[in-house]
């Protein structure tokens, strides 16, 4: 394969006959060992699109993963995952080889999870949509607990498949996510440089974005704004904020918001009217609603509250 190239997979076939692996057992989903790999996907910079989920476990050593301006290296063991049509960006260093990549990789086409509650659950995990760089970095027994679950998905995957074969993997993969989750929120508590550099600038943005005026002319910024602006992806912005404030990224938006109208009915004179415009409100019935869900006062009731 050619450098710089986007590869697209539609089927998990396909995807091991490029990586040089047997058919699947099973069409809709698979479980690879890294080290079974016999040969790259591509060498130097490209990206993948697979149109199946994706959890992978993986060490790559002289690999750096890059979303946006952001890199990250897979020295150490990470779980990353990949939601169908998700890009994935890959650059290997220059005069260097990858050394054989380590870990597991389960495959789970759609149509698996069809009829099953995990068709609908499994969008409710929002770090399917999270960037790479964005990966959940194991401890030792955390990586044990995930890989003994991913053993027994390949050992139900490789039994004779009966009627219970599918209701087996599933509970599994349930177990993995549940498992992941719990892992998640641990690591937006332990790494709390990163993600205190994260909401430092996030306030500073949005106090750039009010300053400006902006919100006049435009209204509340959007969250894949505020997402691309931090180089992070919106899913994992919101899921951090729900972790360390209780709010996802629109209701922190939101209360961003009625601070600043709190702050303009207590020290201006402005009607209102003047100040709903000013915080990008077309109509003031729509302030004063939301003014009203966030704080169970009308905004003249907040500001005769002063006098």
């Amino acid at each position: 394969m050619n450098n710089n190239q986007l590869y697209r997979f539609s089927s998990i076939t396909e995807y091991h006959r490029a990586a040089g692996l047997p058919k699947p057992a099973h069409p809709l989903i698979s479980l690879v060992h890294m080290d079974d790999l016999t040969r790259p996907l591509a060498e130097g910079s490209f990206s993948l699109i697979y149109d199946f989920y994706s959890i992978s476990m993986k060490r790559v050593k002289n690999a750096k993963f890059k979303y946006g301006q952001q890199a990250s290296d897979f020295d150490e063991g990470v779980l990353f995952f990949m939601s169908p049509g998700q890009l994935f960006g890959m650059e290997i260093e220059k005069g260097t080889a990858p050394h054989p990549p380590e870990g597991w990789m389960i495959l789970i086409h759609p149509d698996f999870l069809w009829n099953t509650p995990l068709a609908k659950t499994i969008k409710q995990y929002e770090f399917f949509n999270y960037s790479v760089y964005e990966a959940l970095y194991l401890s030792d027994k955390e990586e044990t607990i995930l890989s003994t679950i991913a053993q027994n998905i390949e050992q139900e995957y490789h039994a004779n498949i009966d009627r219970f074969s599918q209701s087996v993997i599933i509970a599994q993969l349930e177990l993995l996510l549940t498992y992941s989750e719990r892992y998640y929120q641990r690591q937006f508590i332990t790494r709390k440089m990163i993600n205190h550099e994260i909401l430092t600038k996030l306030e500073d943005l949005l106090a750039g974005y009010f300053d400006s005026g902006m919100l006049a002319q435009k209204g509340l910024p959007s969250v894949s704004y505020i997402a691309e602006n931090l180089n992070i992806s919106p899913g994992y912005l919101s899921s951090l904020l729900k972790s360390l404030t209780g709010q996802n990224t629109q209701q922190h938006l939101h209360h961003k918001l009625i601070e600043l109208a709190k702050e303009k009915l207590s020290t201006t004179n402005l009607s209102v009217s003047e100040i709903a415009y000013e915080l990008g409100f077309e109509h003031l019935q729509s302030f004063s609603k939301l003014f009203k869900t966030k704080t169970n006062l009308s905004p003249l009731e907040f500001r005769h509250s002063f006098n």
